[in-house]
């Protein structure tokens, strides 16, 4: 039996390493020709701070932060540690700066989140909606379709026989009596899988196609001028890989030049090699059909995203919902990003501690900052007091 493993956490902390080693060696070595997970990165040493050790602190205007906040506490109030920190937050006066500090400052406490080798750096991205042109019907000009889940993926949950794997999936297709990988991009757009008949839409571009999979979700123009939204709804269990990373090893880019926009270019100028390019990457996401009240996709959490005040995290390491403060830079410039923002999603290539995708919003000029934004940053994530994370 050969098992694709995507592992998801909403746990604060994952399990001991040992127990959930043992576990997968135990999957693995009882199958035939194992294919093994990739590592998870080990829990960081979040060390205590301080209210002034977070750049601009006191100068930050706190309202557009807070109403993420809001956002948050949708979920998050049904949580035992998070009850009285919600209630307390409702009734501020969304205007009145220095109370809402004082409301941070009296529940919270920051704590600096480090890398495992001990460094406080790490890499900052950006996302965003993009906008695509599309058909609920193929046509010679809309040839690519955006799928639903397909009826033979197969969600595997171990957590009633092993519950240190609570809330972590697993992901594969039934052949015969065994459960395979699910398919790859390339054998998904080759045609295989259950997904005939589950397309929602078709649009004309590959390209923007493969970006509106990598941001997990976008806004789709139809011919009759309406407009509709699409959100993740699933993934095929294989791993992001990076295809401007790709780009960079074969040589056709430089690493400065590798951002989402000269991607695109290049992919224009090189259609004969666009295709082995996008199946580079073998992930693969399945869409859902937003409904039209919809203003923002929602994220991970489940609350709708805030337009520059969300952030994608790892959620084996920054708990889901939570406020972290972020200290960057804006995209390809020197001023500083200072804010408080609400880690309210994830993704597949957001991986490790100090690490965060900034959310943009939609359209057009959102797409061009989110396709510049990679540089250095560091986060405090503000837990609730007596919901504070064991220190190494």
């Amino acid at each position: 039996m050969q098992l694709a493993l995507t592992i998801f956490s909403k746990n604060k902390f994952p399990a001991p390493k040992k127990y959930w080693l043992a576990t997968l060696f135990f999957l693995l070595t009882a199958c035939n020709t194992p294919t093994i997970p990739p590592a998870i990165t080990p829990t960081p040493a979040f060390t205590l701070s301080k209210w002034a050790n977070l750049p601009d602190w006191s100068s930050q205007n706190l309202s557009a932060s807070h109403r993420a906040f809001l956002q948050s506490c949708r979920v998050l109030k049904s949580r035992p540690t998070w009850q009285a920190v919600c209630a307390g937050a409702e009734p501020l006066d969304i205007n009145n700066n220095p109370a809402l500090r004082a409301f941070y400052e009296m529940w919270f406490t920051p704590y600096q989140v480090f890398n495992p080798d001990g460094t406080e750096h790490g890499i900052i991205t950006g996302y965003y909606e993009p906008m695509l042109l599309g058909s609920r019907a193929p046509t010679p000009r809309f040839r690519y379709p955006l799928y639903a889940v397909p009826s033979d993926i197969l969600t595997v949950d171990l957590s009633a026989t092993y519950p240190q794997l609570k809330d972590m999936r697993l992901r594969g297709r039934v052949q015969g009596n065994r459960i395979m990988p699910y398919y790859t991009r390339a054998e998904i757009e080759a045609g295989a899988g259950a997904v005939k008949g589950r397309e929602l839409f078709w649009v004309e571009n590959p390209v923007e196609l493969f970006f509106l999979h990598i941001q997990g979700s976008g806004r789709i123009d139809l011919p009759d001028g309406t407009q509709v939204k699409v959100g993740y709804a699933d993934q095929n269990g294989h791993p992001y890989m990076s295809i401007g990373k790709k780009l960079v090893d074969m040589g056709e880019l430089k690493l400065e030049e590798a951002s989402m926009q000269s991607i695109k270019l290049w992919g224009e100028k090189n259609p004969e090699k666009l295709g082995a390019l996008l199946s580079h990457n073998p992930s693969y996401v399945f869409f859902r059909e937003l409904p039209d009240n919809t203003t923002t996709p929602p994220g991970a959490l489940g609350v709708p995203l805030t337009n520059e005040y969300s952030i994608a995290i790892d959620p084996r390491i920054i708990p889901l919902g939570a406020p972290v403060f972020l200290s960057t830079t804006y995209p390809n410039d020197s001023a500083p990003l200072n804010r408080l923002m609400l880690a309210q999603d994830t993704g597949g290539a957001i991986r490790g501690a100090v690490r965060a995708d900034f959310f943009w919003g939609a359209g057009k000029e959102a797409g061009t900052q989110a396709g510049k934004m990679k540089q250095p940053g560091r986060l405090w994530v503000l837990f609730p007091k007596g919901g504070e994370p064991a220190l190494n």
